[in-house]
């Protein structure tokens, strides 16, 4: 469970998903900053081409992790919560308001797995099951979060 193997590294998304209590919570923060840099980098487009990189590196780093662990979806695994949170970021501005509700609204989406989260979540199984649930919970939290921009003149 060494940081330097590769498979730990990416799973636990630098070691955030090792700390104590709530790392899917650890997971969201620790993705914060990576998409704020990205965006001052290259925009929304970037944060959203990285989103699409982590995805299938999370699939496998994710699954190769529950698979060492003999576990379905192991906390310390949080590279599905930087592609959800990066995922509900994609649709505002780099502004630090938005970004804690983005933050709030991800991980309130992510916790309660309103339908089909929960569902992917029971059903889908291996690296694509611990990735997918964040995924769709982004798709609840993003528009929410836009709406919650342009709500506060944010966004045009």
């Amino acid at each position: 469970m060494s940081l330097l193997n590769p498979v730990t590294l990416l799973a636990t998304w630098f070691g955030s998903g090792l700390l104590p209590r709530m790392p899917g919570t650890w997971g969201s923060i620790a993705a914060l900053p990576f998409a704020w840099i990205l965006v001052g980098i290259g925009g929304w487009p970037l944060l959203l081409a990285a989103t699409a990189v982590i995805f299938p590196v999370g699939v496998w780093s994710g699954g190769l992790y529950a698979t060492r662990e003999g576990r379905e979806d192991p906390g310390p695994v949080v590279i599905d919560e930087v592609a959800g949170q990066w995922l509900t970021l994609v649709v505002v501005p780099l502004d630090p308001l938005l970004y804690g509700i983005g933050f709030l609204l991800f991980r309130v989406f992510d916790i309660t797995k309103p339908w089909p989260v929960s569902l992917a979540d029971r059903k889908i199984k291996g690296g694509l099951g611990i990735m997918l649930d964040d995924i769709l919970a982004a798709f609840y939290a993003a528009p929410l979060l836009y709406g919650a921009a342009w709500a506060l003149g944010r966004v045009g």
